[in-house]
């Protein structure tokens, strides 16, 4: 297994007269698979919500969700569950499952009652993952339909980063409609997971479906871009990176001397994260000049090696006395991504600001800018929750979600 990493600017061509240039430049970094060999074994915990109001249909749909999730796992791979409602248990310990019916049966037996307490469910999922992360890809899906009346916001998100901390990817899955969007967002984008929202209970099975396949695919883990800067060549000040696929998440930047990184955590095969890097250039001589470096620093579960590094790449412009564009599409549609995303963000602040047609005009901005990408999933939704804004309407609880999902990613 080893690292895929590819690099564009959006414009490869600078201007030699000009002080300051911007630039974008695009990364794509993969796992890739050097032989068709099973990938290191998965160590999964599902954290599943079981307060009161996940009775009935829900909590019967999860169950059958947990199931196939059950009878998918390969030998070799390792489970545990915890179900959490105002407290956490554990309901299977970590473990290698040589008997999927007596699992299934202890799932059978999870009944619906008490309030929600989310960060007890993370910090006994995150002590099962502990016993078996050695040499394993660890992931939990954590569920849940409710706020964290019980629990603390604020614990939930250093639980996320300590998971982070110790090579763990949490996703999480929002079910109905009452959940906390920016809780479950924040805990996943900390975490290096993914966020779903499953709109009625019907829904549940495919996305863990998807999850799983998703966990499946990964081939190293707790991947860093490491980057370094060629000679009058800066970061932007404000939100200078952040990944544009296969979801949007600003990436924090931890200096170490010259060099900036940026924490992707897992690498699935042939399924690149995209990381979108804004850069400003001061005057250059003209010729083709080297304005960054790149590289991953990775670990290789496969091999049990820790704190691997890739090929180091050379990101090059050309700089022109006559300037002419050399503007490069593949670049632009991940700007607009990043730009769908930001406006989408500010959109929302305006709105908990009680500023319903600054609102309102930034989620047409974000419409537009979602078809110029190609993107009419999202730009149908955008435009809707634009239109009732501007007609007196409310947004439903359904409509603000489904606007944070389409800003995050290209629906399929």
């Amino acid at each position: 297994m080893r690292v895929g990493l590819q690099a564009a600017l959006n414009d490869v061509n600078l201007d030699a007269h000009q002080p300051s240039s911007q630039r974008q430049l695009a990364v794509s970094i993969s796992a890739i698979a050097e032989s068709l060999n099973r990938h290191a074994p998965l160590n999964l915990c599902l954290i599943l919500d079981h307060s009161g109001s996940m009775n009935g249909k829900p909590l019967d749909i999860v169950k059958q969700a947990a199931n196939r999730i059950v009878e998918q796992l390969s030998p070799g791979d390792r489970l545990s569950i915890v179900a959490f409602d105002h407290k956490a248990k554990v309901l299977l310990s970590n473990q290698h499952i040589e008997n999927p019916a007596e699992v299934k049966v202890k799932l059978s037996q999870l009944r619906a009652s008490g309030g929600t307490a989310i960060d007890e469910g993370m910090k006994l999922g995150i002590e099962e993952l502990a016993k078996g992360k050695q040499d394993t890809i660890s992931q939990a899906f954590l569920l849940t339909d409710g706020e964290n009346e019980h629990g603390d916001n604020d614990r939930c998100l250093k639980l996320a980063e300590l998971a982070a901390t110790y090579n763990m990817t949490l996703s999480t899955l929002g079910f109905g409609d009452h959940w906390n969007q920016d809780v479950l967002e924040r805990i996943a984008d900390a975490a290096g997971g993914t966020l779903s929202y499953i709109q009625t209970p019907d829904q549940a099975v495919s996305e863990f479906d998807r999850l799983f396949s998703r966990a499946q695919s990964v081939g190293l883990t707790n991947a860093y871009l490491t980057l370094t800067l060629g000679s009058h060549i800066r970061l932007a000040d404000l939100k200078p990176i952040a990944q544009v696929s296969p979801d949007t998440v600003e990436l924090a930047i931890i200096q170490e001397g010259d060099q900036y990184l940026a924490r992707l955590g897992d690498l699935m095969v042939d399924a690149p994260r995209v990381v979108l890097v804004n850069l400003y250039a001061g005057q250059l001589p003209p010729g083709s000049q080297q304005i960054a470096g790149l590289q991953v620093r990775y670990d290789d579960p496969n091999s049990g090696k820790e704190r691997l590094f890739s090929e180091a790449i050379p990101v090059v412009a050309k700089v022109l006395e006559a300037f002419q564009p050399q503007v490069n599409p593949q670049v632009q549609q991940h700007v607009l991504a990043l730009a769908k995303y930001r406006q989408t963000q500010i959109a929302e602040q305006k709105l908990k600001d009680g500023d319903r047609t600054g609102a309102a005009t930034m989620l047409q901005s974000a419409a537009k800018t979602a078809l110029q990408m190609g993107d009419e999933g999202a730009a149908t939704v955008l435009q809707d929750n634009a239109t009732r804004l501007q007609s007196g309407e409310e947004l439903s609880e359904s409509d603000r979600k489904k606007t944070r999902m389409v800003s995050k990613t290209m629906l399929q």
